[in-house]
């Protein structure tokens, strides 16, 4: 089986990771429902894209008081 010549360091591992985090200069506002979203991707809270409804969110019921 393959197996690695050599440990990677933990400077070569967080390298590679560090592009992956998410900074508020990437996010932008939904055109739909003005939350903050990762840029080019649709919004998890309404479903929209580009102006352009992509996902149909199922609906929660409305708890009822009694």
């Amino acid at each position: 089986m393959a197996v690695p010549k050599k440990r990677r360091t933990i400077r070569r591992i967080r390298n590679r990771v560090a592009h992956m985090k998410i900074d508020p200069v990437n996010l932008t506002r939904c055109s739909n429902c003005n939350k903050l979203i990762p840029t080019h991707t649709v919004c998890k809270h309404c479903g929209f894209y580009n102006d352009e409804k992509i996902i149909f969110l199922k609906e929660k019921p409305a708890k009822e008081t009694a």
